[in-house]
């Protein structure tokens, strides 16, 4: 593997802002409910009445975040992982390089980087990516629709297993304790769950991170992400898809209510949810796409510089939530409010430190790592 001449940085006039700036949204956005299960831990996460919801504001901030945001922003940052794979095998064979090998080898570092963030934090989602990657570029020669389809339909195996899952929870009347109920102090986590409960979300979980990876490289390959189509267009993707999105999202929500919380509505309360995943999706990067062609302003300048470092504001949340909510604050009792208060914390500085640095260096710090350990060699990071 000799890529020489595909290690150049991209030119700034070759950047592609629209997918900048969804990147920067997204990464900001899945801090909303990934600082969930920092603050609380895996079960309020799923279940609401499980901690955290003190107050009437908490269960307004909960409720929220199950509407607008849960499975919303991961979706979007997933669709943009199939472009980015793309994208990098098309600059690497525009530049001679040896694409598909090299993004094997890109993607393995990628798997490395998950399984060590998984020690720090359990929520990670790069390993989902590392192995979808494999699975995209076995397919990358497909036209959009063909991958779109492809995507579309692995998403969808994910909805009879939710209610498989359902089915055998309630058969076996296991506890999902660690899961759905918190844990016991004696025991440890999972040791409630049945293991084809554990095996099965697990599986749910990777077929919607893969099937909207394969998604994003189909609308990729369209022009989708990259703003190629009339404003018509997302205007009235943006206006469906929410329309869509957002109603199923409440249904979820109101299913696990009326039936109390209670393992019975566990898996088939996440079913009208991850129904709405792919239109909610597919609104929210309309309307990025539809913001990024307007006049352009220091907040969106600041938003796309959040985006050209994901992969380090991405772990950097994860660090500043463990050490901050895990660690720090580990004795105090914070709600879903307070937690509001947190994420406006980290959003404020992750807005302020990407531009100051992406300012001065080509390269956040982990995305240049990633980069030199890809291509075998030191990277330039000062510009010029």
């Amino acid at each position: 593997m000799k890529p020489e001449r595909s290690a150049a940085p991209v030119a700034e006039s070759a950047r592609i802002t629209s997918l900048d700036l969804i990147r920067g949204v997204a990464v900001l956005g899945i801090l909303l409910m990934n600082v969930v299960h920092f603050g609380f831990g895996r079960v309020p996460y799923l279940n609401l009445s499980a901690g955290g919801s003190e107050s009437w504001l908490d269960w307004v901030v909960g409720i929220g975040g199950e509407i607008f945001v849960d499975q919303k922003f991961m979706g979007i940052f997933s669709l943009l992982f199939g472009a980015g794979i793309l994208l990098f095998i098309e600059r690497a064979e525009a530049k001679g390089g040896r694409p598909v090998l090299l993004n094997i080898w890109r993607n393995a570092l990628l798997l490395g980087i998950g399984i060590l963030h998984t020690l720090l934090w359990e929520g990670d989602v790069l390993i989902v990516y590392a192995v979808s990657a494999l699975f995209l570029i076995a397919l990358r020669k497909l036209s959009g629709p063909w991958l779109i389809g492809i995507g579309v339909s692995v998403f969808l195996f994910s909805v009879p297993v939710l209610l498989v899952n359902q089915a055998v929870t309630n058969a076996t009347d296991v506890a999902l304790s660690g899961l759905w109920t918190p844990s016991r102090g004696d025991e440890a986590d999972f040791a409630g769950l049945n293991g084809a409960v554990l095996g099965l979300s697990l599986l749910g979980y990777f077929l919607r991170g893969l099937g909207m990876i394969l998604m994003g490289a189909g609308l990729y390959r369209l022009g989708f992400m990259q703003g190629a189509l009339s404003a018509r267009i997302y205007r009235l993707t943006a206006g469906a898809g929410i329309a869509i999105g957002l109603p199923l999202a409440s249904i979820g929500v109101l299913i696990t209510a009326l039936g109390d919380y209670s393992r019975d509505v566990a898996f088939i309360g996440q079913l009208p949810n991850t129904l709405g995943t792919i239109p909610a999706s597919l609104g929210y990067m309309s309307l990025i796409v539809l913001w990024n062609r307007g006049l352009d302003s220091a907040l969106k300048q600041r938003f796309r510089a959040v985006g050209r470092m994901a992969l380090t504001n991405y772990l950097s949340q994860t660090v500043l939530g463990v050490l901050t909510l895990t660690l720090l604050l580990s004795d105090l009792s914070v709600n879903r409010a307070g937690l509001l208060l947190f994420v406006l914390a980290v959003w404020a500085l992750q807005l302020w430190w990407s531009q100051a640095w992406m300012q001065r260096y080509c390269f956040g710090p982990a995305e240049w790592l990633w980069r030199a350990a890809t291509y075998r060699r030191g990277q330039p990071l000062r510009r010029a």
